[in-house]
């Protein structure tokens, strides 16, 4: 089917696909096992040029789009889903938001990392504050050239590998009078303060750790601190546009999963023979296959299109909207497609033998991380509408008066 590829974007979907089969697919299971971090694949997708592509050439990247990166994703997530995460992170979310917002420093010193193999953290999440990011209680204090930040993160992908962080925190000046939120970048290593406390044991995504941090007296340099063009009073919005990308990527991972384990069912369909046939010739099953193509089909488009989209004049981050809606959708439709692939396997999809229960445990998360699909929901209906719509008792705020006042003041 013609998805409206160029033929630049189809030899690069072809050389992601091929080094996927032949060097990360052998590595799936064996790095769920383990649930150790592949080090070894990092070095395989550097040498690929798939780690940090998306950074603009002068800092050492290719330049490439977010289609691009899409394109990959899709081929490595077919054949590891930690790997597929890797690429996102990689490409899309901390990475993305600092080429966006950061000065040179900042730029050449994320490019740097990210090219030499690393994939930074965004810390965001606390125990109390998950789908309520505003919530969140860790500080960063001014003090002189330096702002000094205390506080914990829950479920960090990346807790104990990833070098650089994009930490977010309310922000306080000298006085302690708060200026809103901001990000800030701290290098693990590199600054004493900032520790790994636990590692979630979790059901899938073995192989990429899931942490708490702990921010104790961490000490970033004012030129750390990641500033916005609306400043830290109304910047926290543009900084999570970061998620804009970061929700196309981990949504991409979910579909490439789904299409890896629909390449299994058909495989296996047309093979498996019971009652004297080959199983794919009962009408049943056949209709399960095409509801499976059908709704990977509808997940590519839509990623895509979310992938090829901006937002607000000016944003290089794709449409908000747009990013929601694919990844609520490319997400459902992949646990789904995973589950009736184990499904047309029988007894041998729940195997540890075959890759497909693997594949049911890691893509149960992309309906979570990133955003719930409940909340986005939330944020597509708030779209619609024309409101905020906060989940606090404070009311609703019409989108378009607000925008109207800010503009006057």
């Amino acid at each position: 089917m013609d998805l409206g590829l160029t033929p630049d974007e189809l030899v690069l979907q072809a050389r992601a696909r091929e080094l996927a089969e032949i060097v990360i697919r052998p590595r799936g299971a064996e790095i769920d096992r383990t649930e150790e971090y592949p080090w070894d694949v990092v070095s395989t997708l550097g040498e690929a040029g798939f780690m940090g592509m998306t950074i603009p050439r002068a800092y050492g990247g290719r330049g490439a789009s977010f289609l691009d990166a899409v394109l990959v994703i899709e081929e490595v997530a077919k054949a590891c889903t930690v790997s597929g995460r890797i690429v996102v992170e990689a490409n899309m979310g901390a990475i993305s938001t600092v080429m966006a917002y950061g000065s040179e420093q900042q730029k050449r010193l994320a490019a740097e990392l990210v090219l030499s193999g690393d994939k930074p953290a965004i810390c965001i999440t606390e125990p109390e504050a998950g789908s309520d990011a505003t919530a969140m209680t860790t500080r960063a204090d001014r003090r002189g050239g330096a702002y000094v930040i205390n506080g914990r993160k829950h479920w960090i992908t990346g807790a104990g590998v990833s070098k650089l962080h994009l930490i977010f925190a309310k922000v306080y000046d000298e006085q302690a009078q708060p200026l809103g939120i901001g990000g800030f970048l701290a290098v693990r290593g590199e600054a004493d303060g900032l520790r790994v406390v636990t590692r979630e044991p979790t059901m899938g995504l073995r192989g990429m750790p899931e942490g708490e941090l702990a921010f104790e007296d961490l000490e970033v340099p004012a030129a750390m601190a990641l500033i916005p063009p609306s400043g830290f009073a109304r910047g926290f919005a543009e900084l999570m546009n970061a998620y804009n990308s970061q929700r196309v990527g981990a949504g991409t991972v979910a579909m490439g999963v789904a299409a890896g384990a629909f390449e299994h069912a058909v495989e296996w369909v047309r093979s498996r023979e019971q009652f004297g046939r080959p199983i794919g010739e009962f009408q049943g099953l056949q209709w399960m296959l095409a509801d499976m193509q059908t709704h990977l089909t509808a997940s590519r488009l839509m990623l895509y299109a979310a992938a090829r989209s901006r937002g607000p004049a000016g944003s290089v981050f794709p449409d908000a909207e747009l990013a929601a809606q694919a990844k609520i959708f490319a997400s459902e439709a992949a646990i789904k497609i995973v589950n009736d692939a184990l499904q047309l396997h029988g007894a041998r999809g729940y195997s540890r033998d075959f890759p497909l229960e693997r594949m049911a445990r890691d893509v149960r998360m992309f309906t979570i991380g990133g955003g719930t699909a409940q909340v986005l929901r939330t944020l597509v209906a708030s779209k619609i509408l024309g409101w905020k719509l906060p989940q606090r008792r404070d009311g609703y705020v019409d989108l378009e008066s607000e925008t109207s006042r800010a503009a006057a003041e």
